[in-house]
């Protein structure tokens, strides 16, 4: 590592050597809330409403089965706050740890349920002081820009580290054709309703044209404990597919319908059936139906991962956590 680097990393402000964490579910507490806000006025609790599906830029779906389509105007703002508020209550800035301002930039009907799609306009944070947090700029505008990276420019940067500061899930997509396979990470994903699945790939990887040829996939949550060789399981996004004796992850486990060999030490996992899907930025948003869930294990040992801003708030004020490195 090059001085410069040593000394931007050394006074960029994060605890954490690794910008993402590992962490399992169930041994993250306490989760910070999050609010769509209306002036300073809660409208809603936005915790679990919400499915966050893209980083460049920034996307956040919700569903009119949720949240008011009323609600959902062309521009919105979320709040992220340590505290506990009810719809109507107001919200005092000091309170507020980080904020987001969204504009919406899709709409659509599926099976009877509008989406709404928002890209990020602007980010704000306090999980660590703000000069800290332009040495951090600086040292991902000079690091981070390089071939095969995307590159997170200007406040979106910022933004992507207020969305992960929510626990997001790591699962693995099982995709087959004939008697080729490929198994492959993601952590833009989730259930928008019931019934509907809502998954973000870059759209000119092989992986996302081997998940539109084939329609179904089944999507399996992970024990915490593979995070790292769930990580390394990244560069399948840009690989051709293999047969399945290749895969050392996979265990002789199959999806009920679709046959999909799933892998090593699931908890729960999806038969997902695409639908439809778009494209904007870098992703394409692939909207699928839900058409069979399985628990696999019981406790809450789910993989996720939270961003080391985040976590280094939580180090400040004694929320230590299990974290696992990559």
């Amino acid at each position: 590592m090059g001085l410069l680097k040593k000394i931007l990393t050394h006074f960029n402000g994060l605890y954490y050597p690794q910008e993402y964490l590992c962490i399992a579910k169930g041994n993250f507490k306490p989760i910070l809330h999050v609010y769509l806000i209306s002036g300073d006025r809660v409208v809603k609790n936005n915790g679990n409403c919400h499915v966050f599906n893209g980083y460049c830029p920034l996307i956040f779906t919700f569903s009119s089965s949720i949240i008011d389509h009323r609600i959902l105007k062309e521009r919105v703002e979320i709040i992220f706050t340590p505290e506990q508020l009810e719809p109507n209550e107001s919200l005092l800035l000091k309170d507020a740890l980080a904020g987001l301002f969204l504009k919406r930039i899709h709409q659509q009907t599926v099976n009877g349920t509008e989406l709404f799609f928002y890209a990020g306009l602007k980010g704000w944070h306090r999980f660590i002081p703000g000069l800290q947090q332009y040495i951090g700029q600086v040292q991902n505008k000079l690091y981070n820009k390089k071939p095969g990276n995307v590159y997170l420019r200007g406040n979106l940067y910022k933004q992507v580290q207020i969305a992960y500061a929510i626990p997001r899930k790591i699962s693995l997509i099982s995709v087959g054709k004939g008697n080729l396979f490929n198994l492959f990470p993601t952590d833009l994903h989730g259930a928008i309703t019931d019934n509907i699945y809502v998954i973000s790939l870059r759209h000119e990887g092989k992986a996302c044209q081997q998940v539109e040829e084939a329609v179904n996939i089944a999507l399996s949550d992970m024990d915490a404990r593979t995070c790292k060789a769930v990580f390394r399981l990244g560069k399948n996004h840009m690989q051709p597919m293999k047969e399945q004796s290749e895969f050392e992850f996979f265990d002789g486990l199959y999806s009920k319908n679709f046959r999909l060999p799933l892998p090593k030490e699931i908890v729960t996992y999806k038969e997902l059936q695409l639908i439809t899907s778009f494209v904007h930025g870098i992703h394409k948003l692939l909207i699928f139906k839900i058409t069979y869930t399985e628990s696999v294990v019981t406790g809450d040992n789910t993989l996720m991962h939270i961003h080391a801003a985040y976590a280094t708030w939580r180090h400040r004020k004694g929320l230590e956590s299990n974290y696992q490195f990559r």
